[in-house]
């Protein structure tokens, strides 16, 4: 493939006159891989179409909640009909009880559930209503995870933070932090310590239970049990943060594939097929401290826009009615990401790979990552190499070393041949 880029670029120079480096979300300026990012136009099954005409196999689907693939039938025709009747009426529809029956039916602790407009406002509105739940300040979460940019929350951050290099962000002041303790993923003892450092002070511990934001980390054998040991003797509540993992990785997330029940939860886009949406839950005992039933405020107009309960209620329906399609998705994840570790591997690229079911990442580094010090010894200019290979190649994988990929339904073993013919060719380029 000989990738065309004057249209996509055109574009870029357009929006950087007007949009702050011509991009809304930061990793999408290829700053951290290099080249010409493209503009995409289409999206159908497993494959992306960009201004320049150029076709190629997604892995990232709108950074994992495409598990359906790109334009899913039965997605797009219940948001047809939705859109139909409007988009937005800043009241309550029939469509959001449906949606919120459908999510609790997916996690036995959740009873109540709270659905806002992103990931960020999700976890933000959890940890908030830990403290008041609690009656505690501190919060603990973990170096590398990202859980959106509320300011407590950009400590240690993975994803974009760590793909630019920042250490937290400029305009977050020391006093909103002070409160935030940032520890070792896959570390029990550093937890126990914080706990008795900070004795009945602590109000909750947040947790990628499967790490996405500083690429795919899985938990260590027994790791989560610990976390959740640590909090429940603490009096400190357990939130999973299952933006990425929650209807992913099986139907009920993270917590049914590793039998752990936190205390909340919070989603994301993929409850709502793709569309702006996120969401909070836990018992009643804890929900029902929001308001308008209790004093935890949080209100958002476009909470529950029917649009995204629509589209994301189709999506949950199909995955709940044939769940068969997680064990497809694991099979063909484990082909392409050995063929390419294999591929790396002939080429005498170092090479490790993380995989918890179809969420994925080759971390260019010859050690295990168990965590972000691991991590972050990713030779990130070989992975760059490898990325712009790639995209030569027809294959638009996460630009950036410290983020998951992720395998849809949509996609099909032709693919999965094609991309690891396209790895063998990045990886002889790469070692040259």
């Amino acid at each position: 493939m000989s990738r065309k880029v004057e249209q996509s670029r055109k574009l870029q120079k357009r929006a950087e006159m007007m949009i702050p480096g011509g991009v809304n979300s930061p990793v999408r300026a290829f700053r951290a891989v290099g080249g010409d990012p493209p503009f995409v136009v289409r999206g159908r099954a497993s494959h992306i179409f960009d201004a320049d005409g150029n076709e190629y196999i997604d892995y990232i689907g709108s950074w994992g909640p495409l598990i359906l693939g790109h334009a899913a039938p039965m997605v797009i025709e219940a948001l047809g009909a939705a859109l139909r009747n409007g988009t937005s009426f800043g009241a309550s529809t029939p469509a959001e009880a449906d949606l919120a029956e459908l999510v609790l039916s997916a996690f036995p602790h959740l009873q109540k559930v709270r659905f806002v407009s992103s990931g960020t406002e999700a976890t933000m509105s959890a940890i908030r209503l830990a403290r008041a739940y609690t009656k505690r300040k501190y919060i603990v979460k973990f170096e590398g995870c990202y859980h959106g940019h509320a300011d407590a929350l950009l400590v240690k951050a993975g994803s974009g933070v760590a793909t630019l290099g920042i250490p937290g962000s400029a305009g977050v002041p020391e006093e909103f932090t002070q409160f935030t303790l940032a520890l070792p993923y896959n570390d029990t003892d550093a937890l126990e310590e914080a706990f008795q450092k900070f004795k009945q002070q602590i109000a909750c511990v947040i947790i990628e239970p499967v790490v996405g934001n500083m690429g795919c980390v899985p938990p260590a054998r027994g790791y989560l049990e610990a976390v959740r040991a640590v909090t429940s003797n603490n009096a400190a509540l357990l939130i999973f943060d299952e933006v990425m993992t929650g209807f992913r990785l099986a139907f009920g997330g993270a917590q049914e594939l590793y039998a752990i029940k936190p205390d909340l939860t919070t989603m994301g886009k993929i409850i709502g097929g793709g569309l702006p949406v996120g969401a909070y839950g836990g018992p009643t005992e804890i929900m029902d401290l929001v308001a308008p039933l209790g004093p935890m405020y949080q209100a958002g107009t476009l909470s529950g826009n029917p649009l995204a309960m629509a589209a994301g209620y189709a999506q949950l329906r199909y995955l709940k009615e044939h769940k068969e399609i997680y064990a497809r998705l694991d099979k063909l994840s484990g082909e392409l990401v050995a063929g390419v570790a294999a591929a790396a591997k002939s080429a005498s690229v170092p090479m490790t790979t993380n995989r918890v079911g179809s969420m994925f990442t080759w971390f260019f580094t010859p050690g295990p990552v168990t965590d972000w010090e691991s991590a972050s010894k990713s030779d990130t200019e070989a992975f760059g190499r490898f990325f712009r290979n790639m995209l030569e190649g027809g294959i638009y994988l996460p630009p950036s070393q410290y983020e998951a990929a992720f395998l849809s339904a949509a996609h099909t073993e032709e693919d999965i041949t094609k991309t690891i013919a396209a790895a063998k060719q990045a990886f002889a380029m790469v070692a040259a």
